[in-house]
């Protein structure tokens, strides 16, 4: 049996874990903290989660898992059939993560941890993140899922990518992100209301308190 292993304060473990419910796979969860610890390098090479453990061994890498779960050809597909229309899926998930997560993600240490970043990372995020947005506005077609009339991987982004930027933007620059975007918060509301995505968040609601206990540990 498929066994992810992370923890549900990830972003990347949640979009996995989501995938995996809606494609409607065996799988099992297994609580684990990234680590540089050598039993845990020996299954995910730079030490970070999700790492999904298969028959044939452990895979990292959060675009990969995904790619591998669609390659089985079991449960509900989450990419379209046709190879151009894949790549369009694809080539949205990587703007997503490129011009929207990582941006966000440079501030989150200021924005959830109230640990000072460098005025010129806030700077460089600030730009970042409106020209993800300006990116995301451009090439998704909210029909109402970001590729399209499907729930596919674009959406798994999406969800996990949003709501954290969205925080970042308005504790550290006094932006709405989808201010003029209603169509990307009327999914984002879509998306909450799945029952498999408020299973994760309160997951995630539970398991903060012993994240943050982690967090302290290794300061």
């Amino acid at each position: 049996m498929l066994r992810l292993h992370g923890f549900a304060v990830s972003n990347y473990y949640n979009m996995v874990h989501l995938a995996l419910l809606e494609k409607g796979l065996a799988f099992e969860t297994v609580e684990v903290y990234g680590s540089q610890s050598e039993e845990f390098l020996a299954i995910s090479p730079r030490g970070k989660v999700p790492v999904l453990q298969t028959e044939h061994g452990y895979l990292s890498e959060t675009g990969a898992i995904l790619d591998y779960l669609e390659d089985l050809g079991q449960g509900r597909p989450l990419l379209p059939a046709e190879p151009f229309a894949r790549a369009q899926v694809r080539a949205l998930m990587r703007e997503i993560e490129l011009y929207i997560e990582l941006p966000a993600r440079s501030c989150y240490a200021e924005a959830f941890f109230r640990m000072p970043v460098d005025a010129a990372i806030k700077d460089k995020a600030r730009g970042e993140l409106m020209a993800g947005i300006a990116t995301l506005k451009r090439h998704g077609r909210f029909a109402p899922y970001v590729a399209g009339e499907r729930f596919g991987l674009a959406d798994l982004y999406f969800l996990y990518s949003l709501d954290l930027a969205e925080v970042v933007a308005q504790r550290l620059f006094g932006l709405d992100l989808l201010e003029g975007f209603p169509a990307a918060r009327a999914l984002l509301e879509r998306l909450q209301q799945n029952p498999h995505v408020q299973m994760i968040a309160a997951q995630k609601e539970a398991g903060m308190a012993e994240f943050m206990a982690h967090l302290r540990s290794k300061a």
